[in-house]
């Protein structure tokens, strides 16, 4: 077991390691890298993450899965290489060669990703075997975490209800937070994205300036 790296200002919780995790690419639809979803997910994830990072937080852990989970590991990586050099991403997948029958340009993303990161390891040390190799995966990302950030809406059912029971569970007995990105966050991130795009119609709106190490350890 990872040591707990949770930490307190005034009684309040700072995150340091944070789990993010969500739908599979095929429960969202979403079957090309091109899809617009991508990015607007992506955008959300940074939203949720920066008041954190400004907060304290130090690591982002996924488990690389296509779908949110890499494309979350891309958003960091984003963030990292604009805005916050000393975050730093885990990817601590179930089983070795995950991406083993992924596409070879879902392989690509997954290659750029596992090199970027931080730290990467397998909570087993075999191919799939089982789905054993998940549970246990979700046990230790859940143990060794101080927080989960969720793509999940309850209108929307999928596999991240059953990642969000777990961490209720833990949430019951022990503090962590569960923060979620819904349908309705998703929506909004969109729009301001066209409004973005659009840009200004009157053309004299000024633009806002941007907002201004410990290592993982080894299981």
């Amino acid at each position: 077991m990872l040591p707990c790296r949770k930490s307190y200002q005034g009684g309040v919780l700072l995150l340091k390691r944070i789990l993010v995790t969500g739908y599979k690419a095929s429960e969202l639809g979403i079957f090309s890298l091109k899809h617009p979803g991508i990015s607007i997910i992506k955008k959300a994830i940074q939203k949720r993450l920066t008041p954190l990072i400004e907060e304290g937080l130090e690591w982002v852990v996924v488990s690389g899965g296509w779908g949110v989970e890499l494309w979350a590991a891309e958003a960091v990586l984003d963030l990292r290489a604009s805005t916050y050099p000393e975050l730093k991403l885990a990817v601590i997948t179930p089983f070795l060669e995950q991406e083993e029958k992924w596409s070879d340009e879902k392989k690509n993303s997954y290659t750029s990703v596992i090199t970027r990161a931080n730290y990467v390891n397998s909570i087993t040390k075999t191919k799939y075997e089982g789905p054993w190799q998940f549970k246990e995966r979700d046990k230790f990302l859940l143990r060794n975490s101080d927080g989960i950030l969720l793509v999940y809406d309850e209108d929307t059912e999928g596999s991240p209800k059953f990642m969000k029971q777990q961490a209720a569970q833990v949430a019951a007995h022990h503090d962590y937070p569960i923060i979620t990105i819904n349908a309705s966050d998703l929506q909004n991130v969109a729009e301001d994205e066209q409004d973005m795009e659009h840009g200004d119609p009157w053309g004299d709106m000024d633009t806002l300036p941007p907002n201004e190490p410990a290592d993982y350890e080894e299981i």
